[in-house]
This record gives C-alpha cells, sequence and structure tokens, in this order.
C-alpha cells in the first residue's frame, strides 16, 4: 500500500518546474534587458493622471463609463461561450432567449453611443 502523499508527488513536480521556468525567465530578463529606469518608467499609472496630487481632486467620469461598459461587454461574451456549446441541445427556446438577450444589450450600447459615452474628445 502506498502512503496517501505518493498522490500529491505530480503536483510537487508541477510546482517545482513552473518555479525554475519563472526564475530562468525573470533571470534571462535581467540578463538581457537594458536596465536603465528613469522617473517616467517607474511611476505609478491609475486612470490617467498624475498618482501623487491631491486625493480630493475631481477626474473625469469617463474613466468609470469605459470600465462599466468593459465589463457589461465582457460578461456578454462570458454568456455567449456556453451558450454556442449547448445550443444544439437547448433548442429553439434557448436560441431565442439569447436573441432577446442580445437585444437588452443592444439597446443598451445603443443607449449609450447616442449619449455620448463612447466619445473621448
Amino acid at each position: 500500500m502506498q502512503p496517501v502523499l505518493y498522490g500529491y508527488l505530480p503536483i510537487l513536480v508541477f510546482m517545482v518546474i513552473a518555479g525554475a521556468i519563472a526564475l530562468a525567465m525573470v533571470g534571462g530578463s535581467l540578463l538581457a534587458a537594458r536596465q536603465k529606469p528613469y522617473p517616467e518608467k517607474v511611476s505609478a499609472y491609475e486612470c490617467g493622471f498624475e498618482p501623487f496630487d491631491d486625493a480630493r481632486r475631481r477626474f473625469d467620469v469617463r474613466f468609470y463609463l469605459v470600465a462599466i461598459l468593459f465589463i457589461i461587454f465582457d460578461l456578454e461574451v462570458a454568456f455567449l461561450f456556453p451558450w454556442a456549446v449547448s445550443l444544439k441541445d437547448i433548442g429553439w427556446f434557448g436560441f431565442l432567449s439569447m436573441i432577446g438577450f442580445l437585444a437588452v444589450l443592444t439597446v443598451g450600447f445603443v443607449y449609450e453611443w447616442c449619449k455620448g459615452a463612447l466619445e473621448w474628445e
């Protein structure tokens, strides 16, 4: 009878190989790449403005709109993949319900477009 820990040996081997590959990539980039940082390169980039200004400073709401639109359409694609895989099994009801879902999202997209949320100016 084998000890229980022998079942975890492939996981340990995988972790060791993954760690070795990660260390080789980091070491290779340190050896091969030019290491000349400058202030703009090492500064943090957040939301399109300097991160070291006043924390109570106003900034443009368009950053939020872009983020919300990305989340909405990212979720739409996440719902489309399982639907497309199981389309043969769910039949016409599944097809028409997904068309309704896409219609609601399309109406929202057209509304955002007409309101000018996609214009960056």
